[in-house]
């Protein structure tokens, strides 16, 4: 990893603690590889659809987030990345 690398990073780790939604959503950022971040979203109540289980809404907030984030450690220094548009599909409740 090169010098460059451990700032692009660390300036992941920091934006990332900068997101309120994030905060609010309980969410961690576990990984952050080239092309590649994880991020644990742990169950909570207050997250939760009248089904019991973790809203789409909140599931959305946190692929959109590791997808960014994968994005922009992808990119030349300087570039910065927003979401124009995604799609999921959720075909069942992960139980």
């Amino acid at each position: 990893m090169t010098d460059s690398d451990s700032e692009l990073f660390l300036g992941i780790y920091n934006s990332f603690a900068r997101q309120e939604l994030i905060k609010t959503l309980g969410a961690k950022l576990t990984k952050v590889l080239p092309s590649e971040v994880h991020i644990e979203q742990p169950f909570s109540n207050h997250i939760s659809q009248h089904h019991g289980f973790v809203h789409a809404g909140a599931i959305a907030s946190v692929i959109d987030s590791a997808c960014g984030y994968a994005a922009l450690s992808a990119l030349p220094e300087g570039r910065d990345v927003v979401t124009a548009e995604y799609k999921i599909n959720l075909l069942r409740p992960a139980i």
